[in-house]
């Protein structure tokens, strides 16, 4: 099917262009959502007529959309949930979500925006693309922890494997300081011990005493 662009469209053309496209790729995204128009001799007349308006109002949108990702663009977004502890999540952290929460920190965002491959499944930085216009986009990071703490050392650089062993080794240092504690005591003990040994009179020593020089 040709049509005709009414915006910029990745892989396909910029706005203006004719374009043959999948039936159903047209009548499924472009044709929908306004991004094209079927290609007839009506609608390219319209195009070249509105053509002016069409491209003043695209550099207005454009310009919004490049303040936004200005504010928007390198922006990090915690999110907490729940996760085993291999860092496994109890479920998953969709586009859905990186748009609310990041709509409830100020910047107003659809779903359909973020740009996702799979939904994420594990905990730890991942990185999302915000489409703000169709020749606008910027880059977000969903830090996603079971607490704020873990946030906190997730935005420092260290991942879940590095905290789960940082925590293995402080177990392992904690063991082994109380297996010396115990040691040194007992030590004692036995060194208090021979003192007291030491202190006691034993009978062959008491008669020798006991005989005139």
């Amino acid at each position: 099917m040709d049509v005709i662009l009414m915006e910029r469209v990745a892989k396909l053309g910029q706005m203006g262009d004719v374009v043959s496209v999948k039936e159903g790729y047209a009548r499924n995204f472009l044709l929908p959502q306004g991004k094209a128009k079927r290609a007839s001799a009506a609608n390219l007349a319209a195009f070249e007529e509105q053509k002016a308006q069409l491209e003043a109002r695209n550099l207005e949108t454009k310009k919004e959309a490049e303040d936004m990702g200005a504010r928007l663009g390198g922006q990090q977004f915690v999110i907490i949930r729940s996760a085993s502890d291999s860092g496994a999540l109890y479920g998953s952290v969709t586009p859905r979500d990186a748009a609310e929460i990041a709509t409830g920190e100020g910047y107003s965002i659809d779903r359909k925006q973020v740009a996702l491959i799979a939904p994420i499944k594990e905990l730890g930085l991942h990185n999302m693309t915000v489409k703000l216009h169709p020749e606008v986009e910027v880059e977000i990071t969903m830090n996603v922890a079971r607490s704020e703490e873990e946030a906190e050392l997730q935005a420092s650089g260290k991942s879940i494997q590095d905290l789960a062993a940082e925590e293995e080794a402080a177990a392992e240092f904690e063991i082994a300081e109380l297996f010396d504690d115990i040691g040194s005591a007992a030590s004692d003990d036995e060194d208090d011990a021979d003192r007291s040994s030491d202190l006691v009179e034993t009978p062959e020593s008491a008669s020798d005493d006991e005989q005139p020089s």
